[in-house]
């Protein structure tokens, strides 16, 4: 028993992206910080394989223009993108943490913007519930963090709700020989 109580409490640590290491979250002293949910009525697999998807986004993502992984392979931490957004071009974001199809963390530098972005995934009865929050430090924030408010929290509305459409799509149905006329 204490075998695998001490086994459960090793494993912890990995479980948020490293060894020794506690959840990664925002920065709760930015200036700016926007916190968002949403329910999705979609199977958790198809919501966690579209949002990690990063070179897909601008496939369902209108103010996504471009996104080129500099990774291969599954998001780990350290995985990076450069990726063009809402005319901020050419940021780079690295994950800080994964815990598969639960949470992931993600972050860095923009035109003077340091932003974490922060995003949880819950199985709940009536869906899944989407939980995310980024906070936003630099110079250009400080200079004008009235308008960058209301820009980071119109972005992070329109994502969830951009994702919930592409998650909640219905796959086509191939058409059979009976739903073919001659």
């Amino acid at each position: 028993m204490l075998t695998t109580i001490t086994a459960l409490l090793a494993a912890l640590p990995l479980a948020f992206g490293g060894a020794g290491s506690a959840p990664i979250g925002i920065d709760e002293t930015a200036p700016v910080i926007t916190r968002d949910d949403i329910v999705i009525h979609a199977p958790l697999d198809r919501i966690w394989s579209i949002q990690t998807d990063v070179e897909n986004w601008p496939a369902w993502q209108p103010n996504v223009s471009s996104a080129v992984k500099q990774t291969p392979g599954k998001l780990r931490p350290g995985s990076s993108w450069i990726w063009s957004t809402e005319g901020l071009e050419n940021i780079t974001s690295t994950v800080k943490q994964v815990q598969p199809k639960r949470r992931i963390v993600w972050g860095g530098p923009a035109q003077g913007i340091t932003a974490v972005h922060v995003w949880t995934f819950t199985q709940a009865k009536n869906g899944v519930h989407v939980h995310t929050e980024e906070s936003w430090t630099g110079e250009p924030v400080t200079a004008n963090t009235a308008y960058l408010q209301g820009a980071l929290d119109d972005s992070l509305d329109h994502w969830l709700h951009n994702l919930k459409q592409q998650a909640e799509k219905r796959p086509s149905k191939p058409k059979t020989t009976s739903d073919q006329r001659p």
